[in-house]
C-alpha cells in the first residue's frame, strides 16, 4: 500500500515537472522567435512608414532629431517643434538641404503647461500628419527635488505633453483610419529609480499610457508604440561615448524605426533588449533600488563637492 502511494506521488510530481519544463521551453522559444523577428527580420523587411501619411511631427535634438532625420531619409516631410527658434530654423534648413524634404517649424516650450496646446493644434491644421514621435523629456535629480517649479516643469513636459500633443493629431488619425504614435519612455521606468524619482515616475506613466491607448485604438488603425531605451549618447546623457552598450542617437533611431510594425513595446534595438533581459535576471527590484541609490548618492556627492568646498572656504574666511 505504501509503495503504491509513493508511486502515485512520484507520478504526480513527474507530471507537474514535465508540464513546467514544456511550458518554460515554449515560453523561451517564443521569446527567442519574437526577438529574432523584431530585431533581425525587421532589418530585412522594413515597414513602409510612408503608408501612415506624408508628415512626421517630431523634435529638434537628441533622439527626437535622430528620428526626424531618419524619417526624412525614408521620404517623409518633417514638422519640428522646440522652444529654441534658432535651433528650429537651423535643423529645418539642414534637413531640407540634406534630404530634400519639406519642413515646418513650431516654436513652443512644453514646460509651460496647458496654455500652449491650442496654438499647436491651430498651426497643425491642413497638414496630413501621419506619424507623431514624442520624445520631449526633462530630468531632475535629488538636489532639485524640493524646487516645486522644477517638478512642475518635469511633469508638464514628460506627462502632460504626451496626452495633450496626442489630441492635436488624434482627430486626423481617426478620420483617416490610420496613424502612428511613437512615445519615447525610458529604461528608468522599468523599476523605481532612487535619485531620479520624478523622472522614472513620469516615464512609467508614458509606458502605461502608450500601451493602454494602443489597446483601445488599434482596431481603428492607430498604432501606438512605446520605446524604452537604455543609454543613448545625447545631450541629456552628457554625450557619453558610444560603445557596445551605448548607442548613438542616429543608430538607435534607425534600429528602433525598423521595429515599427513588428512590436508595440520595445527597447529599440537588440543591444538594449539584451541589457533589459540581463538586468531583469541579475538585478531584481530590491537590489536595483539599493545599488542604484548608492551610485546616485555617490554621483551627487561628487557633483556638489566643489560647491561644498567653496562654502567651507568662505566660512573660514569670515571666521578669520
Amino acid at each position: 500500500k505504501d509503495t503504491t502511494k509513493c508511486s502515485w506521488y512520484s507520478l504526480l510530481l513527474c507530471s507537474i515537472g514535465s508540464v513546467m519544463v514544456v511550458y518554460y521551453l515554449l515560453r523561451w522559444s517564443w521569446q527567442c522567435w519574437h526577438g529574432f523577428k523584431v530585431y533581425v527580420l525587421s532589418e530585412i523587411w522594413q515597414t513602409n512608414l510612408r503608408t501612415y501619411g506624408q508628415w512626421l511631427y517630431g523634435a529638434t535634438s537628441g533622439i527626437g532629431r535622430a528620428y526626424a532625420e531618419e524619417l526624412a531619409k525614408r521620404g517623409l516631410d518633417i514638422v519640428l517643434i522646440s522652444r529654441s527658434e534658432d535651433k528650429l530654423r537651423r535643423v529645418a534648413k539642414e534637413i531640407e538641404s540634406r534630404y530634400k524634404r519639406q519642413t515646418y517649424v513650431i516654436q513652443t516650450d512644453f514646460t509651460e503647461g496647458h496654455s500652449i496646446y491650442s496654438a499647436i493644434t491651430q498651426q497643425l491644421e491642413g497638414l496630413q500628419i501621419g506619424i507623431l514621435v514624442h520624445c520631449m523629456k526633462v530630468s531632475i535629480m535629488l538636489s532639485a527635488f524640493f524646487c516645486l517649479q522644477r517638478i512642475t516643469q518635469v511633469i508638464n513636459c514628460n506627462t502632460l505633453s504626451v496626452t495633450q500633443v496626442r489630441l492635436s493629431v488624434w482627430l486626423v488619425f481617426a478620420v483617416r483610419g490610420k496613424g502612428l504614435i511613437i512615445n519615447i519612455s525610458s529604461e528608468a521606468a522599468s523599476q523605481p529609480q532612487p535619485m531620479l524619482s520624478v523622472y522614472s515616475a513620469t516615464k512609467i506613466f508614458v509606458t502605461y499610457f502608450s500601451r493602454c491607448v494602443h489597446a483601445e485604438y488599434r482596431s481603428k488603425g492607430i498604432t501606438v508604440q512605446c520605446v524604452a531605451p537604455f543609454m543613448v549618447s545625447t545631450n541629456m546623457t552628457h554625450n557619453v561615448p558610444v560603445n557596445p552598450l551605448v548607442k548613438s542617437a542616429a543608430s538607435f533611431a534607425r534600429d528602433a524605426l525598423n521595429t515599427v510594425g513588428y512590436t508595440t513595446y520595445t527597447g529599440g534595438c537588440l543591444t538594449h533588449a539584451l541589457q533589459q533581459f540581463a538586468l531583469s535576471i541579475f538585478f531584481p527590484g530590491w537590489l536595483r533600488l539599493t545599488s542604484f541609490c548608492m551610485q546616485r548618492m555617490a554621483k551627487l556627492a561628487r557633483s556638489i563637492e566643489p560647491q561644498l568646498r567653496e562654502r567651507m572656504a568662505e566660512t573660514r574666511n569670515k571666521q578669520d
